[in-house]
């Protein structure tokens, strides 16, 4: 197949490295091209640094031979969606987004740069997958080794999963991959294990910061599955029609009134 590996950690990124690395391994048709700076929460935004209408995009050093490799000033839905139109040699068949630093749970996956990068393809026609590990966010001294590689084979095992119409939500926890319990289907969880909070207030600014949550996991919910050592999977769907709301007094497609 041939694959896109982007991110929004950036793509100096182990956990984009080990992503592509996997990839490689299984012997796809890789290209490489991430945001060329941090670009967490960036959600599905379309940004891009531009000059005289084009995207400033830094060729890089090849992280692997053979691999095309792309520093792109761009948010990483804009890049999915540029590597749609084939701006980085063939149309990908897949694009994998990660191995982002943290969790993507909850309904906070809505504001996710690398979900964004994986919604973006599929409603682009690719197959997508986003792949998260449950480390923090900013590493620090005494924290566990990041288990990149374990987050890695888990993608690698649940490709043959990815169809078109749906991106398949992966979190993985930062584990050998010889201790994990196993993967599990989960449900999203109604809020997410990281939220943004308000932390100062001033005359003229607020002050935001990405905080652990210290609610209760619902049971059977993506958080659950990943507080327990399960590799935690969902099928996600980019933003569609509500089907099933009903809006009284409106006109339908058909000509019909409907809901009263």
């Amino acid at each position: 197949m041939r694959i896109l590996v982007t991110n929004d950690d950036g793509i100096d990124s182990p956990g984009l490295h080990a992503l592509a690395a996997m990839a490689v391994r299984q012997g796809h048709d890789v290209v490489i091209a991430a945001p060329a700076r941090e670009a967490s929460g960036a959600g599905s935004s379309l940004t891009g640094v531009e000059a005289d209408g084009r995207i400033a995009t830094e060729t890089r050093a090849a992280l692997f031979a053979d691999v095309p490799t792309y520093a792109v000033s761009a948010s990483p839905a804009f890049i999915a969606l540029m590597a749609t139109r084939g701006a980085y040699g063939p149309e990908p068949d897949v694009v994998l987004s990660g191995i982002n630093r943290g969790p993507n749970t909850g309904a906070a996956v809505l504001h996710s740069g690398t979900v964004g990068a994986a919604f973006t393809a599929v409603a682009n026609g690719c197959r997508a997958m986003a792949v998260s590990l449950d480390v923090p966010f900013r590493a620090t001294s005494g924290e566990p080794e990041e288990r990149w590689d374990t987050a890695a084979e888990v993608a690698g095992d649940l490709l043959p999963l990815l169809a078109p119409g749906f991106v398949l939500n992966v979190n993985v926890p930062n584990l050998d991959a010889g201790d994990l319990r196993g993967i599990r289907r989960a449900t999203l969880a109604q809020f997410g294990t990281v939220q943004m909070v308000l932390m100062e207030q001033g005359h003229g600014y607020v002050r935001m910061s990405l905080e652990q949550s210290d609610h209760g996991a619902e049971p059977g919910s993506d958080d659950a599955w990943l507080l327990d050592g399960y590799v935690a999977v969902t099928p996600i769907r980019p933003p569609h029609e509500a089907r099933d709301v009903l809006l009284p007094g409106l006109v339908d497609t058909a000509g019909e009134h409907v809901g009263g």
